[in-house]
């Protein structure tokens, strides 16, 4: 039978501009690969070039200008397709929703201007796994064609390389998955490929793409590349073997489209061990995501009200550090020893810059309200009121609340208070604790419950030489313990094993259920010397060789808001301290960890099975959630995964947040957290000998939150919860002074519990705001949306999963619109 199929032939260089070296030397690589591009266009004007990733465009248009116009006039000619559509290839798994619109955002908008281009298909072709919210990602920034290569055939089953991949929303992108590599660098290379591409795509009656050029460091199709290619077309029909791009080749098969099949699921697994490899740059990416979401907010709204100078470049260079350290190779953890230092560096840049946009927006804020005590006082030279002037009046403390819900919790205050009040004088319960430092009293530090308004801000007074009445609360409701190694409050009830440490019993008292079928909280060491650091066609990491025991369990804080139970236990030379939080008024635990792990080609998994029977489990994604077999492979996720399944005839489970990590394996009802993978640094099952260093080895630091609940998770607010374990309120001990601010500020509302604003700033234009929201449950939703600080309300409605991005002119008499993710009028 004659072969009829149209091979596209797409001439790429992949390049990795970090991996087993630096970025100094991927700058480099990328000129070179460049020019070597520009001289084949000069050689052969059939020949077509793909090239992704908007900074290498940025760093050759800062360091060669003159090469920087040359690629904009073969763009203008349509021989240099510019693909992707994100800052680099991102790992797909571990960045938030939020920084993937950023990807699309700040490159989408950089292609527009620089080359007149909107780009229209998305490019991973390295990346690790693809979640499943992207989908809808895409398509809400005007993407709608996507290309991929991993997972493998053997890592997933799909239906064909061609096929409609649709995120729970319903939005869909027509996705082609490379086969036989996106590289080719030698000519017998290159036909061999475009002849076993043939076969495939006579084997599923549709046209296909092949792929071409020398890459990861970089170098792009060959002279003999090429010379090959055209041998070929005058060999045979050279109407088939076409010098193309990816945008021909998606437009050409568009009519099949009815004809394709659909994938509903994520694109797993490749390279599970990535999701766990170095905690240092995944737990400072998370970071990161949320301290610049913050500090846009709040710069946001002090523009708003005081007209701070928005700092929009600022902010856009640092969300630029972060997305480049989000490359997958840099986020997957399988870069060399000195290019963490260099991620180190770059995550620095973007910690400093959101901390200090926040602060002098939060300054600003916070010196614009009228903290004048009732009482006249003394007025200084330069018109402001000092604490120490008044006596027993107080001192002002604002607490900002970067959350578009009312956030209720626990606050720390940096002082020794006799007592604390509201806004209207209503005296609080509060609690001594240990602070950060050691000399004298100032060691002792003050905890108190608060309630700050959605993006806004409260003001309380800390006395420290006055005290009140004490405030009243039900005694019922404090946290106690009546045992050893037990502590309980209204709704829970905690009891720790004398030598082990681990949870012996979590019982919920609301419902009368032991949670836990067995042990809790069991730090269970794997043996993973067999795997390379991305762990290569291995699927789960479940070969026990020991668990953390030898411990100590010891009270170490008792009150009237918290009691804190301190559990130390060992494994060889390494020591797991967790701080197991209970609090007087909420039904959930929350334990602050402090791990020095010493070990080598182990992983360390904090182990919880679930009382539950035919669990289901369900991880948090960018922006969404999906529901995986409980079969034990390691998964990754966000801030959350629950664990629930029935309980004799009710529904019943358990969620396990987390503030750092992203790596997480179920095994019927035993529920894990990787929590540390000491892997060899860049091992890709190279020599195994002495000059050998591994991953994770040291002090880290982070929290976990375990939430107990009766029917389904959406029941539970988890998303909510989760945010505020990551996104804590932010405080600042003000002084006296006038000022055009009230003393209590609510920044927005949102009727529904499941719509979410995660995005509050200025429009990249700088005509007026962006706000962005998401539905959280799986449910369609309708809701009032109202920001009092811009007088402005109005109703939305959401889809399954829906992200919406709506702006808001500065002129109040333009009407709210819904605009695409990177800000543009959405085609209707």
């Amino acid at each position: 039978m004659k072969k009829g199929r149209k091979i596209h032939l797409i001439g790429n260089a992949h390049i990795d501009p970090v991996w087993l070296w630096r970025w100094q030397e991927g700058y480099g690589e990328i000129k070179a690969t460049f020019q070597s591009a520009l001289d084949r266009l000069k050689e052969y004007p059939e020949f077509v070039f793909t090239s992704a990733c908007a900074p290498y465009y940025k760093w050759i248009e800062e360091n060669e200008p003159k090469m920087f116009e040359e690629i904009r006039e073969r763009v203008r000619e349509g021989r240099w397709s510019i693909v992707g559509g994100m800052w680099n290839q991102p790992d797909c798994n571990i960045p938030s929703g939020e920084s993937f619109v950023r990807h699309l955002l700040y490159s989408g908008r950089y292609f527009l201007e620089k080359f007149g281009k909107a780009v229209k298909v998305g490019y991973n072709v390295d990346s690790f796994g693809h979640n499943g919210m992207l989908p809808q990602i895409f398509k809400k920034s005007g993407l709608d064609y996507y290309v991929f290569q991993r997972p493998g055939d053997h890592e997933k089953e799909l239906p064909g390389n061609v096929f409609w991949w649709e995120s729970p929303d319903g939005s869909r992108v027509l996705t082609f998955k490379i086969p036989f590599g996106y590289s080719g660098g030698r000519r017998g290379d290159v036909i061999d490929k475009i002849r076993r591409t043939e076969e495939l795509a006579e084997a599923q009656g549709i046209d296909f793409m092949c792929f071409y050029g020398v890459g990861n460091h970089g170098g792009g199709p060959t002279i003999a590349n090429i010379e090959a290619i055209r041998k070929l077309q005058k060999e045979e029909d050279g109407e088939r073997f076409l010098f193309s791009c990816l945008e021909k080749y998606f437009e050409s098969i568009k009519d099949k489209g009815d004809t394709l099949p659909v994938v509903k699921d994520d694109l797993q697994h490749h390279a599970s061990g990535c999701y766990s490899a170095s905690w240092q740059i995944k737990a400072d990416n998370r970071k990161a995501e949320h301290r610049l979401c913050s500090a846009e907010k709040f710069a946001a709204i002090a523009h708003q009200r005081l007209g701070f100078p928005y700092p929009g470049k600022e902010i856009q260079t640092a969300w630029e550090k972060v997305m480049f350290n989000q490359f997958h190779d840099i986020m997957g953890g399988c870069i060399i020893k000195e290019a963490f230092e260099d991620a180190k560096e770059f995550h620095g840049f973007a910690l400093h810059t959101g901390a200090w946009v926040l602060n002098g927006a939060l300054q600003k804020l916070s010196w614009a309200i009228d903290t004048m005590p009732q009482k006249a006082g003394r007025r200084s030279k330069e018109n402001h009121w000092y604490l120490w002037e008044y006596e027993n009046q107080g001192s002002p403390f604002v607490v900002f609340n970067p959350l578009s819900w009312e956030v209720k919790g626990t606050l720390q205050v940096n002082a020794l208070a006799k007592g604390i009040t509201d806004e209207k004088g209503n005296p609080l319960p509060l609690q001594v604790v240990r602070g950060p430092q050691t000399n004298g009293p100032d060691k002792w530090n003050t905890i108190f419950e608060a309630s700050v308004p959605a993006f806004g801000y409260r003001v309380y007074w800390v006395y420290l030489n006055k005290e009140f009445e004490e405030a009243v609360f039900d005694s019922k409701e404090e946290a106690r313990t009546d045992s050893k190694n037990v502590v309980e409050n209204p709704y829970i009830k905690v009891e720790f094993e004398e030598h082990t440490g681990y949870i012996k019993s979590l019982y919920d008292k609301r419902s009368c259920v032991e949670v836990l079928k067995g042990r809790g909280a069991v730090p269970v060491v794997i043996d993973i010397h067999r795997c390379d650091t991305w762990a290569h066609g291995v699927f789960e990491f479940s070969d026990e060789i020991g668990r953390f025991s030898d411990a100590s369990v010891k009270l170490m804080e008792q009150g009237p808001l918290r009691w804190m139970m301190r559990v130390t236990s060992r494994y060889n030379d390494s020591v797991l301290r967790q701080d197991f939080i209970l609090y007087r008024d909420k039904p959930e635990i929350e334990v602050r960890v402090k791990l020095d792990w010493r070990e080598k080609h182990k992983m360390l998994k904090l182990s919880f099975p679930v009382n539950v029977e035919k669990p289901k489990a369900t991880y948090e994604i960018p922006y969404g959630y999906i529901e995986r077999p409980a079969n034990g492979e390691e998964e990754p996720g966000q801030q959350w995964i629950d664990l629930s399944g029935k309980l004799g005839e009710k529904t019943y489970g358990l969620a396990l947040l987390n503030d750092s990590k992203y790596s997480f394996s179920v095994l019927e009802n035993d529920m894990r957290m990787t929590i540390a993978n000491s892997s060899i640094i860049a091992d890709h099952y190279g020599m195994r000998d002495e000059w050998c260093e591994f991953l994770d080895q040291g002090v880290q630091e982070f929290s976990y939150k375990l939430v107990p609940h009766s029917g389904g998770w959406q029941d539970e607010n988890l998303v909510k919860k989760a945010y505020e374990l990551n996104v804590k309120p932010l405080g600042i001990m003000e002084t006296y002074h006038e000022g055009p601010l009230p003393q209590v500020m609510e920044g927005i509302r949102i009727g529904a519990e499941n719509i979410i604003a995660s995005v509050f700033k200025r429009a990249e234009d700088e005509d007026g705001y962006i706000l962005r929201c998401y539905e959280t449950s799986g449910k369609e939703t309708k809701t009032e949306i109202r920001i009092p600080i811009l007088q402005r309300e109005w109703t939305a409605k959401f889809g399954k999963c829906e992200i919406k991005t709506f702006r808001i002119p500065e002129d109040p008499t333009k009407g709210i619109e819904e605009v695409s993710l990177i800000e543009t009028e959405i085609e209707r």
